[in-house]
């Protein structure tokens, strides 16, 4: 069984080394590719300097774009199994394994990596964790399925899916609107308890600025999502 590890990058010249080590160390049966958004420090420097997995965006697509162009790297070169693993040093490697095994046991074709299981590890920020419940609380009123870490970016996939997400994936802060879209079509969806760790270097994407947006936004997506199936 071919597994890929993808691994959005964006500025992440602080973090990135650390995480393939993790990967190459407590997966070693996994590939990986990483996906360079046009990042402006020493990311692509960085990948070419030591050798690793890469593709190199030339333009800046944003999560949704760079983690859309990983799949279909995965599709087009027969992956079976493909995986969302962020570059920021937050996902432990260690759980890799775990959810292989989860997806063959539960025969998911989605496995979520959840922090909010068991309450251990780094839990965010208390304004992002209430806006994370309103996304669980949002996803359980349009499918009636509760995922209780829905904007987690450890996220596992079989073949099938990949081939969906080839042709249509959500471009900004994809992960709520896309486990709906998996939900409304009736495709299986798990979770497993992870602990994540705290990022380090660099900055997160989303931004107390931006956070009123992202709310917005990735609401009406999910509804629009909703009833486009």
């Amino acid at each position: 069984m071919k597994i890929l590890v993808i691994i959005p990058a964006f500025n992440e010249e602080g973090n990135l080394e650390k995480t393939i080590q993790d990967i190459r160390e407590k997966a070693p049966g996994f590939d990986y590719v990483v996906i360079n958004d046009c990042s402006t420090d020493g990311t692509l420097a960085m990948c070419r300097r030591h050798g690793f997995s890469y593709l190199n965006l030339p333009v800046n697509l944003g999560i949704g774009g760079a983690v859309q162009t990983g799949y279909r790297y995965a599709y087009y070169h027969g992956y079976d199994i493909a995986v969302q693993f962020d570059g920021d040093g937050q996902h432990s490697a260690d759980y890799l394994p775990e959810m292989v095994g989860q997806m063959e046991k539960t025969n998911s074709d989605m496995v979520i990596g959840s922090r909010f299981i068991t309450g251990e590890g780094f839990q965010s920020t208390a304004l992002r964790r209430l806006g994370i419940q309103y996304f669980s609380f949002l996803i359980r009123i349009l499918t009636g399925k509760k995922i209780t870490d829905p904007t987690s970016g450890m996220r596992m996939i079989n073949r099938k899916l990949m081939e969906k997400f080839t042709e249509e994936y959500p471009k900004d802060y994809p992960e709520p609107e896309s486990v709906v879209t998996v939900l409304s079509e009736r495709f299986q969806v798990t979770e497993i308890p992870v602990i994540m760790n705290e990022r380090v270097e660099g900055n997160s994407s989303i931004s107390i600025g931006n956070g009123i947006y992202y709310m917005v936004k990735v609401s009406f997506a999910m509804l629009i999502a909703r009833m486009k199936r």
